[in-house]
């Protein structure tokens, strides 16, 4: 990599930062979508002891997987507009993380990696390269 962080990208392609962010944001956006599946799969195959909770959460978890699922194709596409959008979900998944990892087990793991890529993301969208590319940092005349 080279020492001027805006050079490791040519004007009109996106930079690494970007696209590892966009990449993240879109795998957490798929992995909230499958607990909103599989909620909505468990109506079928469970009897929920309240269904109208149970189809409020499921249809709930689906509508917040549409958050990171939006801002990753923004940042794929180098929208101005998604770099909030995701890092509101990072920061969302900070404490998400630490919860898990507090229960245990598998969880201690599962934790970790929410929160380990919450960070990597939030690094990546706070670089100056990343924020050029999406419009945000200063301009060279």
């Amino acid at each position: 990599m080279s020492e001027n962080p805006a050079s490791d990208h040519a004007p009109g392609t996106r930079p690494r930062r970007i696209t590892a962010a966009a990449v993240l944001t879109a795998l957490e956006g798929v992995v909230v979508a499958g607990f909103g599946l599989a909620s909505l799969v468990l109506l079928f195959t469970d009897k929920p002891d309240d269904m109208t909770q149970a189809v409020t959460m499921a249809v709930t978890v689906l509508a917040l997987a549409a958050l990171p699922l939006a801002a990753a194709r923004g940042l794929w596409l180098r929208r101005r507009w998604s770099r909030g959008p995701s890092m509101i979900v990072q920061l969302m998944a900070l404490p998400v993380g630490w919860q898990m990892a507090q229960n245990g087990g598998i969880w201690v793991a599962s934790g970790a990696a929410i929160a380990v890529t919450g960070v990597a993301v939030l690094c990546c969208l706070v670089n100056p390269t990343a924020t050029e590319a999406l419009g945000i940092g200063p301009r060279d005349a």
